[in-house]
Parts: structure tokens; sequence; C-alpha cells
């Protein structure tokens, strides 16, 4: 019982986010449910696992759909959480480091409001060109553990696959500004994102809470110097960008470059060659900083950063990190099962295969709220094992002895000095005294 006594006042914490006592009480099952399962199977494997009755099993299903569940709350509290419940979170310039990006989940079901037609970049055996399935976007802190850093869930949405009216011009972009305003993060933080996330509007929304974004740029991205006037002022508009120059520029020309060890995480006696140079970017109105980076094994790639202040180490260190996030997904998919709901809709019209958004703003008021129902189930299944990622997390950096002495199990060599942030061992040892 010595992890479950701070696992339980930890979660304890988001109790004002439920608008009864039972509700909440739920919601920690289906955490605990999470936590110890050892099957990616959705509901019917928190019953297992916690060994309950299986008329618990519709207890648990209406929980997931209960309006008692303040979710847009629950959410706004876990990030509160984060921010109290971990010692060193990662601070560059006295900010926070807030890591985004999109993950596509695989979905079959032919009732499942959101499920539609999935184009993936980056095709492997594992993943297809082309899938049906849910697509969301996901935020998260990084957080200090031991000598690395990891990447704690915050929030994930779905925010692809249902459209509420026809007059609706939201984009991906606009969808994440308002997950960081629902995380709600009070102090200024660094938002670090891939080249999609690239874009006046995030710049805007961004500046505007007194954030910062640090992402990639396209190579065939232009930028300006800004304009000298060389004589008197004329009448007019005065101007203010100057001369064109391609980004791609940068990587070509030797003059001006430095060089310095790799600041990269897990890379060591690697020298890498960069330039900065501090630009006007007209989609969004200012001078950036670009930082053109030259890997010997990785290749080159241009880095753009909103606050001219911040050194170019710092850009590539931050950029780096991203990547944390990608390890999170793979924990999430893997071993919490995160994206493992089947909540069907009976009274669906079902979806074509290969078919895209599903427009319902000519659909009925009551069809209308059952597929809102719908989409507020899934989004508390899934912050329902962010919540438990989160905890597990915290356990293995906050009591990493109790872990060890609880796992019961074994490691390999190479693998137990990276694991401070791994949610299997902890995992494991939760099971243990469950």
């Amino acid at each position: 019982m010595s992890l479950w006594i701070p696992w339980w006042n930890a979660i304890w914490r988001l109790r004002p986010a439920f608008s009864r006592l039972r509700t909440f009480l739920w919601f920690a099952t289906a955490v605990a449910g999470f936590t110890v399962r050892t099957e990616l199977l959705g509901v019917t494997s928190l019953v297992r696992a916690l060994k309950l009755d299986a008329r618990f099993y519709n207890k648990l299903v209406d929980h997931f759909h209960s309006p008692a569940v303040k979710l847009d709350r629950l959410t706004a509290l876990w990030t509160q959480a984060v921010l109290r419940l971990f010692p060193q979170p990662l601070r560059i310039n006295g900010r926070y480091v807030v890591v985004g990006d999109g993950i596509k989940v695989p979905k079959r079901g032919r009732k499942m409001p959101g499920v539609k037609l999935l184009h993936q970049q980056s095709e492997s055996n594992t993943k297809p060109e082309y899938i049906m399935g849910h697509s969301l976007q996901a935020v998260s802190l990084l957080v200090h553990a031991a000598a690395s850093v990891f990447a704690v869930p915050l929030a994930v949405r779905i925010h692809e696959g249902v459209l509420w009216s026809n007059r609706d011009r939201r984009t991906l972009l606009d969808k994440m500004l308002a997950l960081l305003g629902i995380v709600a993060i009070a102090q200024p933080c660094y938002f670090v994102a891939d080249a999609y996330y690239a874009a006046g509007k995030i710049v805007a929304g961004l500046l505007e809470q007194d954030n910062h974004l640090v992402t990639r740029v396209k190579s065939n991205a232009v930028a300006y110097t800004v304009h000298q006037q060389p004589g008197p002022r004329k009448r007019g508009r005065p101007k203010v960008y100057g001369r064109k120059v391609r980004l791609r520029s940068l990587l070509e020309e030797s003059k001006g470059r430095q060089q310095a060890k790799s600041p990269v995480y897990g890379e060591h006696q690697v020298v890498i060659q960069y330039k900065v140079r501090d630009l006007l970017w007209r989609p969004a109105g200012r001078l950036v900083r670009f930082v053109a980076v030259i890997h010997p094994t990785r290749g080159s790639c241009l880095l753009m950063c909103t606050d001219t202040s911040l050194a170019a180490i710092e850009i590539i260190r931050l950029y780096g990190l991203r990547f944390k996030i990608e390890h999170t997904f793979k924990q999430a998919v893997r071993l919490i099962g995160s994206f493992s709901y089947h909540f069907w809709m009976s009274d669906m019209k079902p979806v074509r295969r290969r078919s895209g958004n599903q427009h319902l703003h000519r659909a009925s008021p009551e069809y209308r709220d059952a597929v809102r129902r719908k989409l507020h189930a899934y989004h508390v299944f899934i912050q329902a094992a962010v919540v438990c990622q989160g905890l597990l997390q915290y356990l293995a950096v906050a009591f990493p002895q109790r872990v060890w002495a609880s796992f019961g199990s074994w490691l390999g060599p190479a693998s137990r000095p990276r694991s401070w942030s791994w949610p299997m061992p902890c995992a494991t040892a939760c099971r243990n005294f469950s």
C-alpha cells in the first residue's frame, strides 16, 4: 500500500471537477483499473483487472458518459496537480516547456462519431498510408527525471471528424490553441511543435498569452530583413520588409557558421554546425529567430523561435526534446491503452468506409446531443488514461525506492538506468499490491 497512498492523495486533487462524490469515486476506480490492468480491451479489462462483479460494468460505462464529469475543469485541475506534484518541471528562461503534437488512432467502428478517413505521412509496416480512425491532438509538459527529461501528458482531444455547423471555419491550429487555453498553464511557456504548427495563427495566439513558439520551418520558406531607410522618409506608410532571404541559403552559406557540441539528448561527442539570424517572418508579422542546423549524421534542418532572446543552442535543445511526446504516445498506446475505448452509438447512421467528416448542422437536436454525449465519453476515457499515465510517472519519479522494492521482476542492465520515468515498473509495483 506504500504506493497507493500517495496515488490517492494525488488523485484527490481532482475532486472539484465532479458534481458528486460518487462520480469521482467511479473515476478513481477507472484510473485504478488503467493502472493495474494487463490487457487493453476497453472497459471489460478494467472490470477484470479490479476483480469487480459483472454488474458494475454498466456502472463504469455510465460513468464515462455522465454529465457530472466536468471535462474542461478536470483538465485544468490535472494540469495544476502536475505542476505541484513533479518537483522539477523543465524551465528555460523561467518558462515552462509544453510540447504539442497530433496522433491518429485506428477505429473501424461504423457507429462511432468522429471516425473518418485519415492520411498518415509517416508510413511504415505498422502504419498504413490511409486508415479509418480518430484524429487527436495532445499537449504535454516536460519534466526532469534524474538526468533525463520526459513528457507528462496533460490533455488529449478528438479534433476532427465532426462538424457541428457549416459555418465552422476552425482549423486544427485553432483547436490546438483552444486546447492550450483549456489546459490553462498560468505562467508563460515555450510551446514546442513540429513544422505543421509553424503558422501565423499559432504565433499570434501564443504571443497574446505571452507564450513563445519553437518549431521547424520548411526549407523553401522565405523571410525578410528589416527595411533600412536610405534617406529622408517619404510620404505614406513606412516600409517594413526589406530584402527577401530564402532560408535555404542559411544552410548553404558557410559564412557565419558556428560549431558546438550537440545539445540533443542522448548524443555525446557529436559536433554540429549552426547559423543564427533574426529576420522578419511575414506570417508572424514580426522579428523571429531562425537557426540553421547541420548535423553530421542526421542531415540539416531550419528551426524557428519567436523569442529572439533565446540562445540558438537552447532552441536546438528544445526542439530535440519535442520527440519526448512521441515516447509518451507509445506508452499511451502500448502500455496504458489510452485509446482502447469501444463506445458505440446505437442510433447513429453507419459511417461509410473511406468517408470524411460527419456534418451535423441538419441533424435533429436529439441526434446532436447523442453525438456530444458519445464524444464526451471518449474524452473522459482518454483523460482517465492521461491521469493514470501521469500518476505512474509521478510515483516513478517521487518514490523510486518504493517502486523498485515492490517491482518483483527484472529489467535488462541497459534498461534500468533509463527507466526512472517508465510507467511499466511502477504499474507492476502497484499491481503487486492491488
